[in-house]
Parts: C-alpha cells; structure tokens; sequence
C-alpha cells in the first residue's frame, strides 16, 4: 500500500510541476482515463493520454493548484484501486470545490501501473424535471398552508429579497416582511388556493410557474393571473417575484 501512495503521491507532483516524463511512468500503454473534458468515451492509450497534458499544463502555471487533500487505497494481490479529493483550480475556486479522482492499479512483473484514471468534478445543474417537481412541492404547499391558516407556513418558500406585484396596494412589496403583511390579511378569511393547471419550466437554478390561480373564500371564487419566479438556494427553492393580475377591460 505504501508503494501506490508514493505513485500517485509522486504523479500527483508531477502533475502540478508540468513533468511529463514522471506523469506518464507509470501508467500502463493500455491506460483509459475518462477526463472531465471530452471526449465522453475517454481518452485510450498512453499515447493519447500523453497529449492530454500539455494544455492542463499550461494552465496550472497560470497559479493553479493540483493538490491532494484525501486518499484512501484497497489493494489485493495485483489489483487495487484509489479514490481521492483534490484542490484543482484557481485559489477562488478551491475554497471547497474538489476534483473527483479515481485509479484503478494493476501488478505486473512486481510493479504497480495504472490502468484507469477517472477525474470528475461534482455538477452543479439540477435537472429540470427535479426542479420543476420541487416548486410544484412548493405551490402544493401553499394550498396545504392556506387551508389551514398557518402564515408560518405559508411563507416559509418566500425569499427576502422578493418583489411583488400584487392585486392592489403599492406599485410593489419589497422584501418578504412586506409580503408577509399582506398574506396575513388574506388569511383572516378561511380561503382555498389551488394552482391547477400551472406550468412550470425549470433550469438548473432558476424556475419559472404561471398559470391561473383559484381562490375561494365565503362560498366565492375568484380566478387571478400569476407569474412566479423561483430561484434555488441552501433552503430550497424560494420565490423571489410574483406578478398577480386581474384582466382590465375597456370601459
């Protein structure tokens, strides 16, 4: 085990020291490495792999870092396999953001060679059907939280910084407490809320839902244009705009 952690300690070096010759030393001539760039059937070869490099070299002088800080190695009797966390990047980047490295050894003749080379980094886009999923979570739930009066609830998904355009009132409600006031009124009077029919279009942290709101209260119910805009953040997805409109007939 010893002798893996000294290779890929040592290509590890090599890498951030642009030293071509000691990066390729130990990588076996059938070496597949499955990159963070294309192409996505990975690069297979060690000639192949070798003109991966200079690039990437060229862009670590430019003050990148390519540093380990996590490895942890299974070895059997001529396979074994690495997984490790890596700094890679600007130092704006490498706060937290790491690179994904997997190796997979093979022995041959008494040495360790890698075969496979797996480098990713974590994606950051949430695919839209999840997203749009979540905000229909989101409209549910006010339906849920209208029903049963609960304000708490009911502003849980709202953003502080959002603006909205409501039915009267300002030409605009800034920040959720300004919000809050009015949905603290229309929850005075028992009321439904439902957003049947919305459609919502999600992409990766932005979402956008409009439809026909309906809401009814003392046996009436009143239908209202809405536009809604969601954004993701660490509580989730937050509206942070709403446009809710009557249409204005001529007189």
């Amino acid at each position: 085990m010893d002798e893996i952690r000294e290779l890929i300690e040592r290509w590890v070096a090599a890498v951030h020291a642009g030293d071509l010759d000691t990066v390729l030393a130990d990588h076996s001539d059938d070496i597949v490495m499955f990159d963070v760039p294309p192409p996505y059937e990975g690069v297979r070869g060690l000639a192949a792999y070798e003109r991966t490099w200079p690039d990437f070299f060229t862009w670590q002088a430019s003050g990148a870092s390519f540093e380990l800080t996590s490895l942890d190695i299974t070895e059997g009797t001529d396979v074994a396999f690495a997984v490790a966390l890596l700094k890679c990047g600007m130092p704006d980047e490498t706060a937290e953001r790491r690179l994904r490295l997997t190796l997979g050894l093979r022995k041959t003749d008494g040495r360790w060679t890698v075969t496979h080379e797996h480098h990713s980094f974590p994606h950051d886009e949430i695919p839209s059907p999840v997203g749009e999923s979540a905000v229909r979570d989101v409209l549910d739930n006010w339906t849920t939280a209208t029903a049963r009066q609960d304000l708490d609830a009911l502003m849980a998904d709202i953003a502080p910084d959002i603006v909205s355009y409501e039915h009267a009132g300002p030409l605009q409600y800034d920040g959720r407490e300004a919000v809050r006031a009015v949905c603290a009124t229309g929850l005075e009077t028992p009321a439904e809320f439902t957003t049947p029919g919305h459609t919502i279009v999600a992409r990766d942290d932005l979402a956008v839902a409009w439809g026909i709101d309906h809401v009814t209260a003392d046996g009436t119910e009143v239908k209202s244009r809405a536009t809604r805009v969601f954004r993701h953040t660490d509580d989730g997805w937050q509206l942070i705009h709403q446009h809710l409109s009557f249409p204005s007939f001529p007189q």
